[in-house]
């Protein structure tokens, strides 16, 4: 495949997916009082960081993953085969991939639940993004 052929509009898109999940996943709404307690974080210690710093780099890793994901799915797919694609590299090589991590790392099961299900549920609907705009 060209990378000319890339919707880069669409990859640009899919990371930017990433963070309107994120914003969900990681709230009081969901998984962010047992992500904190898990990491034992505190919303003052994280009163300190450079969160444009983190979202600007987080933004450029997750185009990196989306433009990858274009590339792998092709520019022949429609929706339903990004979203299946998606799916598979999320929980078959990244959520896996965090796993191993996890173990060696002796982190627990429900944070390794909690950060690999938000990798595989943001490259499920990366892949439908990528998949649909071609």
């Amino acid at each position: 495949m060209e990378f000319p052929l890339i919707n880069y509009w669409a990859v640009i898109v899919a990371a930017g997916s990433t963070f309107a999940l994120g914003s969900l996943w990681y709230s009081p709404l969901m998984f962010e009082k047992p992500w904190m307690k898990e990491l034992g974080f505190t919303k003052e210690g994280m009163k300190n960081t450079n969160m444009l710093k983190v979202y600007g780099i987080a933004f450029i890793l997750m185009f990196i993953i989306a433009f990858n994901l274009a590339a792998f799915i092709g520019t022949e797919s429609d929706w339903k085969y990004g979203m299946m694609a998606g799916a598979l590299a999320g929980i078959g090589w990244v959520a896996a991939a965090i796993g191993v991590n996890y173990l060696f790392e002796r982190k627990s099961f429900r944070l390794f639940l909690i950060n690999a299900g938000y990798m595989a549920v943001s490259l499920t609907i990366m892949g439908a993004i990528l998949g649909a705009w071609h």
